[in-house]
């Protein structure tokens, strides 16, 4: 070598018996992933619930959905989207995370709540021309 200095590579993350650590995005991501830890898998449902209730939130503000149709349309996207997530693409088995139902329930009413809160939001921002031109009395 001529007088340059190596490039050390940083310590990978390994557990102990040695094999390496993978990230939770790329087991996100991956179909065969092994989750070994139930709580990380919990935890990826539930903020995988939150992304989809800011979207259809956005979504239903703009175009705007209202009313029983636009909750319910939530509910069964929301709901449907993440069952096929976990049973038809990962191919888990839900009685390992309480059955189907306690999968399906994992934070929903937070994703609810937040989705409630995005719809109030764009539907505000994107109608506001409308909510400013209204006629005194």
């Amino acid at each position: 070598m001529s007088g340059g200095r190596r490039k050390e590579e940083p310590p990978q993350p390994q557990l102990a018996n040695g094999a390496l650590k993978v990230s939770v995005w790329s087991k996100v991501l991956r179909s065969d992933a092994a989750w070994e830890d139930k709580d990380e898998f919990l935890d990826v449902i539930y903020w995988f619930r939150q992304i989809i209730a800011v979207v259809l939130g956005v979504i239903w503000g703009v175009l705007p959905l209202r009313g029983f149709l636009g909750i319910a349309g939530f509910c069964l996207i929301n709901a449907g989207v993440l069952y096929l997530y976990f049973s038809n693409y990962l191919q888990i088995d839900e009685e390992e995370y309480g059955g189907t139902w306690e999968l399906t329930k994992e934070g929903f009413m937070t994703s609810f709540a937040l989705f409630m809160v995005c719809v109030a939001d764009s539907f505000t921002t994107s109608h506001l021309d409308h909510l400013l031109h209204c006629h005194p009395l």
